[in-house]
């Protein structure tokens, strides 16, 4: 069982916010000027809670940009941050990544960022007609290593409006390499 002070705090903690405007109401009532200076500061403090957030995202997306692939695992042992918190930023840009050149993928319960470079490479060679296992041949050197993560890829670049249509089908592919 906890000690009875730490759930006094964690109490408090949960109900910081009503606690305060209990307090400015009573000194409202004695000191409305001290009220209005309290409620301002507060209103300040508040506000700058939100800048280490600002930061953490623009140093986040700033890492990102420098790997080819990068698994949420190894994102939060980088910035020594809970994976649960890694993966609410990740979950936040992946619903908006329509017109980003980026793409973020959830496979077997973890986020995968793929760079820019990796997307304009797997559109360029699945336009040219290749096959999955093609396509992951290609990618190696990007570091998609499986073929489920050439499905996810696809997939989510389909349901983002992504990728055209093929200029060429697989099977005219196949035959060109055959007959070469």
């Amino acid at each position: 069982m906890p000690k009875k002070w730490k759930v006094v705090f964690i109490t408090i903690g949960r109900k910081w916010f009503i606690i305060l405007i209990v307090i400015i109401i009573i000194v409202a009532i004695y000191n409305p000027i001290a009220a209005i200076w309290m409620s301002g500061i507060t209103l300040a403090l508040f506000l700058l809670s939100f800048i280490p957030e600002l930061f953490f995202k623009n140093k986040l997306h700033k890492f990102l940009k420098k790997f080819y692939k990068i698994e949420d695992e190894l994102i939060a042992r980088k910035f020594n941050k809970p994976l649960k918190k890694i993966r609410d930023e990740l979950f936040e840009l992946s619903q908006n990544q329509e017109k980003k050149s980026w793409l973020i993928t959830f496979l077997n319960k973890q986020y995968i960022f793929y760079h820019q470079e990796t997307i304009e490479k797997y559109m360029e060679v699945y336009n040219k007609g290749y096959s999955e296992k093609e396509i992951l041949d290609n990618l190696k050197d990007y570091k998609v290593n499986t073929r489920a993560e050439i499905k996810v890829i696809k997939e989510n670049l389909i349901k983002l409006n992504r990728l055209s249509e093929r200029e060429i089908s697989v099977k005219e592919h196949k035959e060109k390499q055959r007959f070469l």
